[in-house]
């Protein structure tokens, strides 16, 4: 099967090939056009461990370059997409939303109008909980409102409803709304492994809001487990689920764990950031029945893992 990653030096992207390469039926090719939203010699570390294996073939590109995107098209026969790559990161939006319409908008309409000219089966693209902004009834599933409350959610809602528009007959669209996906090989900028980052070079942690907010931590072996049984699943229609774990840990227990294994505790509170929600929590039962997935991994173990990674890959952040 031959398996289109966009976003393949990302966490997710990286994550997902790596598992698929297992498997040596499968092709990878894989997109990004590595970005300096955070650091440039992670990105190479994951692509350095994708290309030890044949089945892998990295190209160089930015979704907003459609010449170049209809020629690899043309050139690869491609099975199936996972589109990854996006500008993340929601508070950067405050300062650089040029960036999210450049990449989330722009660079989605190309893929989706490129692929259309070809026989793609299946077309994965991942949306994010941000899509539902403040909510007073939990857990959200699929079909609750949809109220993003800063540029990088709408953009994500953006492409959900671009696909009721503008898509193949041919091709079967599944949105995968990702709720804060932790482990190794992540995003420095997420809190875990910003928050190691910090107690290793002794600077004050601030935390929003005091750490009263909730997040719905997904580990993510089990996000790659997820998609690859998306993979074998037949589809009679677009679909959207939630990528959760559907238990919410409270950010300041997590930092009070933190702290107990590593002993920092140069932390700054402070008031809560209008542009983040207060509260994610994903209901993922229609997962579930598609699946049959429900033994997600343990969240103090993964943590614990994850610390052990950063103790040895730290000078990559």
């Amino acid at each position: 099967m031959n398996i289109l990653i966009t976003g393949c030096a990302g966490f997710i992207g990286y994550s997902l090939a790596k598992k698929l390469l297992k498997n040596n039926k499968n092709n990878i090719f894989g997109f990004d056009n590595l970005n300096k939203f955070y650091s440039i010699k992670l990105k190479k570390k994951r692509l350095s461990n994708l290309n030890k294996n044949k089945n892998f073939k990295f190209f160089k590109i930015d979704l907003a370059d459609k010449k170049k995107l209809s020629y690899l098209f043309k050139h690869k026969k491609i099975d199936i997409i996972f589109h990854f790559a996006a500008q993340a990161g929601v508070r950067y939006v405050s300062t650089h939303p040029e960036k999210f319409i450049h990449s989330n908008i722009l660079g989605f309409h190309n893929l989706l109008s490129t692929s259309k000219e070809f026989n793609i089966k299946k077309f994965f693209y991942a949306s994010s909980s941000s899509v539902y902004g403040d909510s007073n009834k939990f857990p959200v599933d699929e079909k609750s409102k949809l109220n993003p409350k800063n540029i990088y959610g709408l953009s994500k809602k953006l492409n959900e409803e671009y696909i009721k528009i503008y898509s193949n007959e041919k091709t079967k669209y599944i949105g995968l709304r990702f709720f804060t996906v932790y482990g190794e090989w992540g995003r420095p900028d997420m809190l875990i492994l910003k928050y190691l980052d910090y107690a290793k070079k002794n600077k004050t942690f601030y935390l929003n809001n005091s750490g009263n907010h909730w997040r719905d931590f997904t580990y993510i072996d089990d996000v790659t487990k997820i998609l690859i049984k998306l993979i074998n699943k037949r589809f009679k229609e677009n679909e959207i689920f939630n990528i959760c774990s559907n238990r919410p840990i409270l950010i300041k227990n997590l930092i009070l764990y933190l702290n107990e294994k590593t002993g920092f505790n140069k932390i700054k509170n402070i008031n809560v950031n209008n542009i983040e929600v207060f509260k994610t929590h994903g209901k993922n039962l229609k997962l579930k029945k598609k699946i049959n997935y429900s033994n997600y991994s343990d969240f103090h173990k993964n943590v614990d893992k994850t610390i052990n990674w950063f103790k040895k890959y730290n000078h990559l952040i």
